[in-house]
């Protein structure tokens, strides 16, 4: 896009010995700013992709993808409203639960627990907690054997395996000839499940839907109805889809609704961060413009010699406008390239940092998982290699137009 000699020139500034000492200082400054700016904006960008990934699929391992549910929290005649729901073209699969609340007890440990009533055959049509059994498996849940299916935390807490029995006293009350006892069942541990996801596998248990019914006094009614979607990143419009011509009355809850703030806070999070590595290539920026105005200022009398040669204005400008770019993209080029280094391997690394100082950075029970993530998305990096690259180029224009208006008989004057 330049003329030979323009670029000829630029690039002969770029690497030229003879520069000043201070001006080399601060062009390598410009370049290391610009790669750590780059590289910290892509690993960071790749490591909250990654965490809401990561996080989103362990939910979805969990709940399903929509639930369709009654404002009093009971559903009857489920089955019309899974036939109706399932006709929308996106809706796969429809199953029933039941929900509530309780503490498990055993010897001397005391837990709460979300008690979730499922039928163990429609359950794996709407959730992966089947393919997450580290004992036992969903199907040995029948109905009439109270038993019950606990996360692996929960069943470390409680200190049970699969096979013992526990208590589970519920909310409700019982009223007796000794008075109001609160409704207590026991129940055979029959699987645990690990999801690996502290807020679910410390307080879930499963029990089958016609045992939860008799639990919880539902009489033949239940919770609600879970929905499985061909494409879950479009529940919020599907949602939106079924409240028009397909359910009336209902209560509908995408996936995304569960854990609205945590999503809306790693969004947040994510913006304000990347706004603050955004500033790092800014300043890198401006040593562009510093480092640029020196030169200009040292080669005066080389652009007047130019200048008296016949090169014009424009093409003056194109000489140094070369030379900024060329920081700018060595920079950029550096930066992406360690970015994805990084990015590409920071769980690893950040695994050798905790073991090198005996510390663990990332508390299941604080930030749902145990391991630094990373999804690597091209439009990301794309978009940060563009934007440092259009920043660089653009901070050249301001000295190189001073250069362009250099006047040869005043740059000569006192030469």
């Amino acid at each position: 896009m330049f003329k030979p000699v323009e670029l000829f020139v630029g690039l002969r500034y770029t690497r030229s010995k003879r520069r000043n000492l201070v001006i080399s200082l601060i062009s390598f400054i410009s370049i290391f700013t610009i790669t750590i700016g780059v590289m910290a904006l892509i690993i960071v960008m790749s490591v909250f992709n990654g965490f809401e990934k990561e996080v989103r699929d362990r939910i979805l391992d969990m709940i399903s993808h929509m639930t369709v549910s009654s404002i009093d929290g009971k559903l009857y005649n489920w089955e019309k409203v899974a036939n109706k729901v399932k006709t929308h073209p996106q809706v796969i699969a429809a199953a029933p639960y039941i929900e509530g609340e309780g503490m498990l007890i055993y010897a001397q440990n005391v837990h709460g627990v979300m008690i979730r009533g499922i039928d163990p055959k429609l359950e794996a049509s709407v959730s992966k907690v089947a393919q997450k059994m580290k004992q036992g498996k969903l199907t040995n849940l029948q109905p009439g054997e109270f038993g019950i299916v606990l996360g692996k935390d929960l069943a470390r807490k409680l200190g049970v395996d699969v096979g013992e029995k526990i208590t589970l006293v519920t909310p409700s009350a019982s009223i007796t000839l000794a008075g109001v006892m609160p409704r207590m069942k026991r129940f055979k541990v029959v699987g645990i499940f690990a999801v690996n996801m502290f807020l679910y596998d410390s307080s879930v248990g499963l029990i089958h839907m016609r045992d939860a019914d008799k639990l919880f006094r539902k009489k033949g009614a239940v919770s609600g109805v879970r929905l499985s979607l061909d494409d879950v990143l479009a529940a919020d419009a599907i949602k939106d889809e079924l409240y028009k011509g397909y359910v009336s009355g209902q209560w509908l809850r995408s996936w995304r609704d569960y854990h609205a703030n945590w999503f809306h806070a790693v969004k947040n999070e994510k913006r304000m961060v990347s706004v603050l590595i955004v500033l790092v290539i800014i300043v890198a920026v401006f040593n562009i413009i510093s480092s640029l105005t020196m030169v200009v200022a040292e080669k005066q009398s080389d652009i007047a010699i130019l200048r008296t040669l016949g090169a014009s204005p424009g093409s003056i400008l194109t000489i140094f406008v070369v030379q900024g770019t060329v920081i700018g993209l060595v920079g950029t080029i550096i930066g992406v390239g360690l970015g994805l280094l990084v990015a590409d391997n920071i769980g690893a690394i950040v695994s050798s940092i905790e073991s090198m100082m005996g510390v663990k950075m990332l508390d299941p029970s604080v930030y749902f998982i145990s391991q630094l993530p990373s999804d690597i998305r091209q439009n990301d990096v794309v978009m940060v290699a563009l934007l440092a690259f259009l920043l660089s180029v653009l901070a050249t224009l301001i000295p190189a137009w001073r250069a362009s208006n250099t006047q040869p008989a005043e740059a000569l004057r006192y030469e």
